[in-house]
């Protein structure tokens, strides 16, 4: 098996983004399976387009981007992702848009094909603060993710995608009173246990566990 996982470049004034950083310090091997590493930019559309010349280079068998959320708790792989950008900040290369569909001939949503209950709950049993996450956003992490699962319904059926986000690590909180930081040891293992989940069900259906929130 192969697993194609990506992390955003620093955006909004960060110097560091914690995804790319967990991502450079993966294994490049967990439970016999390949793990290929790539930066992608915090850029719309140019983040899919440089990911997806490197899916047709590498030709994995799963896609799996990580971004970062600043003010959560834990490890959030991502149930859903929508077809609109509607940016709050800009992004990299100051692009902003507003109420745009990402793909016109797309559908409203994507749901992730990862076995998310599955990878929350590898998640805890290594100890690691992890829950499914209802709302990806309208930045580049959104779309990142919509862009993964259009092009495998378009044009990879037998490949699975989706996305998890990541708190911000200690160092970005210095200067922001009251948020929430994990320590980037503490990312890198919670993503590999949730890459082995990946690896453990693959082909198989997701686990059956309440996973859902009231709000």
């Amino acid at each position: 098996m192969k697993i194609l996982i990506s992390g955003f470049d620093p955006f909004g004034g960060e110097k560091i983004n914690p995804a790319y950083e967990a991502v450079k310090r993966l294994p490049d091997s967990i439970m016999g399976a390949e793990i290929v590493k790539m930066e992608i930019p915090t850029v719309f559309h140019l983040a899919a387009e440089v990911l997806e010349e490197k899916v047709r280079q590498v030709d994995p068998d799963v896609i799996l981007c990580i971004g970062q959320a600043g003010g959560r708790y834990g490890i959030t792989p991502e149930r859903v992702a929508i077809n609109v950008d509607d940016a709050g900040i800009p992004d990299n290369e100051h692009k902003q848009p507003i109420d745009e569909k990402i793909k016109e001939d797309g559908p409203d949503a994507y749901f992730s094909s990862l076995p998310i209950k599955a990878m929350v709950e590898k998640m805890k049993e290594a100890k690691i603060p992890a829950s499914i996450s209802n709302s990806a956003g309208t930045f580049v992490c959104n779309h990142i993710m919509y862009q993964i699962l259009y092009i495998i319904d378009k044009n990879y059926p037998d490949k699975t995608g989706g996305f998890i986000h990541c708190p911000f690590i200690p160092e970005q909180v210095v200067d922001k009173p009251n948020q929430p930081s994990m320590n980037l040891v503490d990312i890198v293992s919670g993503l590999e246990a949730g890459i082995e989940a990946i690896i453990e069900r693959y082909g198989k259906e997701d686990v059956k566990e309440i996973g859902g929130t009231i709000h």
